[in-house]
């Protein structure tokens, strides 16, 4: 219990901190939401003057982040500039898109981690281990977005065939949702399961070296019952542990995925607010994603 409370105490300074430093990184990028349409022509300096006074945007920066932080006392966290849509609605309306390709990329990263990391620990020292090991060696490395610009371009190329770019809810066509949920997730999930593999297969072979090991095999039991159910399961706490911190960084890291495949869920959500300068936008996700991790 006392662990809980530390916890949560440390999570007021920690939302600060980060509430700040975002407020702050988004201001530093050249030009506001302002300057943009004033750029387009579609705004007299007169109507500049007035939109960022409306916004509080001609005040100074720490004025703006005092003021922010009791908008955010009070469950307040803005409306976007561009559309006037309130930023929590939105979020609302975008999460369970941005879950559902965590989630799915997280089974991958789970099932192929693990299972990739037995076997590499398993067939130690040999050609199958040296051969899976330069795999997780090549998806820790690769970037994501080259995958992902890959898979959408060659299919287009060999075959003629480009995946789904238009999204499809899981409750209206469970399959059309699928097929185009399955590409970008197994793809984000190469980086997390490269990540679980290696701590599978050094997990699992410091369990092998037990006495308890030693002792269920000369008892005459399977091999298979001595891994699954005594080596892998004593395996599973610093897997658990580190498989937990990932889907918390999945949920955040589909920003280049659901950009890639116009999936518009959270990622693309932000995409679009920092490429518009909308401010409300960026502080808000980023604070939700923050307190989610």
């Amino acid at each position: 219990m006392q662990y809980v409370v530390r916890r949560l105490a440390a999570l007021v300074p920690t939302m600060f901190i980060m509430a700040a430093g975002v407020f702050l990184l988004v201001r530093v990028i050249p030009g506001d939401v302002v300057s943009l349409l004033s750029e387009g022509r579609t705004l007299s300096p007169q109507q500049a003057d007035e939109l960022r006074a409306e916004h509080g945007l001609d005040k100074p920066i720490p004025a703006q982040f005092v003021e922010y932080l009791g908008q955010v006392a009070r469950g307040d966290f803005g409306e976007s500039i561009w559309t006037g849509q309130p930023v929590l609605g939105e979020f609302k309306r975008r999460l369970p898109v941005t879950a559902e390709l965590a989630a799915l990329a997280s089974v991958f990263s789970l099932g192929l981690g693990v299972s990739v990391g037995v076997v590499s620990a398993l067939n130690r020292d040999r050609w199958l281990d040296y051969i899976l090991r330069g795999i997780t060696v090549a998806g820790l490395s690769v970037p994501g977005f080259w995958l992902a610009t890959l898979a959408i371009l060659l299919p287009s190329i060999w075959w003629g065939y480009i995946p789904p770019l238009r999204y499809v809810s899981i409750f209206d066509d469970p399959g059309a949702n699928l097929r185009q949920f399955v590409v970008p997730a197994f793809l984000m999930s190469l980086y997390p399961a490269s990540f679980l593999m290696r701590m599978t297969r050094s997990s699992v072979l410091d369990v092998l070296r037990e006495d308890y090991i030693r002792t269920a095999r000369s008892k005459g039991l399977a091999p298979r019952t001595v891994i699954i159910r005594h080596a892998l399961r004593n395996s599973l706490i610093p897997i658990i542990t580190l498989f937990g911190a990932q889907f918390a960084a999945l949920l955040g890291g589909t920003v280049i995925f659901e950009t890639v495949f116009n999936i518009r869920g959270v990622g693309a959500y932000t995409v679009d607010a920092v490429n518009q300068r909308d401010y409300p936008i960026i502080q808000g996700v980023n604070l939700f994603l923050g307190l989610g991790v």
